[in-house]
């Protein structure tokens, strides 16, 4: 199981009675967009996450907006709309919340009070290839992971993930459409992580992805090295991804044996991070996105929308604006970190042929092609 997948199923948890969907079990048409939590619904489940491999159709989740170069500066939640409230209008909003950001000294923090399932903040624009970057200390402790990824919503997946118990470590990962292989994780070395703000950066190109930390180059990934000889396809990210900031908890009762391990052991409640403050913390200073802006093909940004579905001669450029905005602002646990209950402190290409279609994303009994028509993109 990707961790991704195990933080959506901790914050998807409530909706036992939902309809579940996989790429074999789609969503019935009554409820028919499959969200990040592998649930079946409508209205906000064919928004961000919404899956349309698992979908009742390719076409079925709402058009996710296009990339945009974003300079987010990280110091209130005027930007940050609950969930809940958020209505699709990425104009709106940075960031959509699932638990409780607070502003602590002109920074934003991630928060996980005790005996929940923390806080995760996805960006309400997405990026086909690019460059981002975040500024930011972690959490800590046993069973706290603190996040900083790229997640598509076939799942996608370049990973920062740091260990509460391994505070000079960033571990980083990537994965291909939900496929689990653990193999791909390589550690970078710096200073303690909770102490220190660093800059952690994604450079992520049709050919490569780079990790960097503080200007540094940590690790280089070459597109050509991710071809699988079994499925003739090559197992790199490369499809629309939002930028998710979270911190959760592995080592949470109930998750799995191997999930708590990684996690560096069961989570302790009673932490002095707890006791003093009310929850544990990772604290968020900035967030650029710098888009890849390809001309055509992979990773252009021409139209308004990425959209899923078969492309016919009557899609035009998906430029009608008919969503709605949102706006919010995320609630506020008791006391800060420092016991005070004040608010003072982007080789081989995608194989593009010119005229759309873009190889190599075979996933199992599912073929996927990129197609641009009209400014938009289609998966088929």
């Amino acid at each position: 199981m990707l961790r991704s997948l195990v933080v959506a199923a901790l914050l998807g948890a409530s909706s036992v009675a939902a309809v579940k969907c996989t790429r074999s079990s789609h969503c019935p048409e009554d409820s028919p967009c499959c969200s990040t939590y592998g649930e079946c619904g409508v209205g906000a489940y064919c928004l961000g996450g919404c899956d349309p491999t698992m979908s009742f159709s390719l076409d079925s989740c709402v058009p996710a907006p296009v990339c945009e170069d974003r300079k987010m500066k990280m110091n209130s939640l005027d930007s940050i709309v609950d969930i809940g409230k958020y209505l699709g209008d990425s104009s709106k909003a940075d960031w959509v919340a699932q638990g409780e950001p607070v502003v602590f000294q002109n920074n934003v923090l991630l928060t996980m009070p005790k005996d929940s399932v923390g806080t995760l903040l996805s960006s309400t624009v997405y990026m086909w290839y690019g460059n981002v970057k975040a500024r930011f200390k972690t959490s800590r402790g046993a069973g706290v992971i603190t996040a900083f990824i790229l997640f598509s919503d076939v799942k996608d997946e370049i990973d920062y993930e740091f260990v509460g118990t391994e505070l000079g470590d960033a571990q980083t990962n990537y994965y291909f459409q939900g496929i689990t292989n653990y193999e791909n994780s390589e550690n970078i070395t710096l200073s303690d992580t909770f102490a220190n703000f660093h800059d952690y950066e994604i450079r992520w190109t049709p050919d490569k992805i780079e990790w960097w930390v503080d200007g540094k180059l940590g690790r280089t990934l070459q597109k050509s090295d991710t071809w699988n000889a079994t499925s003739k396809n090559f197992d790199f990210p490369q499809t629309p991804s939002r930028v998710q900031l979270s911190l959760w908890p592995g080592g949470k009762e109930g998750n799995a044996e191997g999930t708590v391990a990684w996690a560096g052991g069961p989570i302790d409640w009673d932490a002095p991070d707890i006791q003093k403050s009310g929850y544990y913390f990772a604290t968020f200073s900035d967030v650029e996105i710098q888009c890849f802006n390809a001309k055509s093909g992979p990773g252009s940004n021409s139209g308004t929308s990425y959209c899923s579905g078969a492309p016919s001669n009557d899609h035009g450029d998906d430029s009608s604006d008919d969503s709605s905005s949102g706006s919010g602002s995320g609630s506020t646990p008791k006391g800060n970190p420092d016991g005070s209950t004040d608010d003072t402190e982007p080789a081989d290409t995608t194989n593009y042929d010119g005229k759309g279609s873009n190889a190599g994303t075979r996933n199992g009994a599912s073929a996927l092609a990129i197609i641009i028509a009209g400014g938009a993109l289609f998966w088929l």
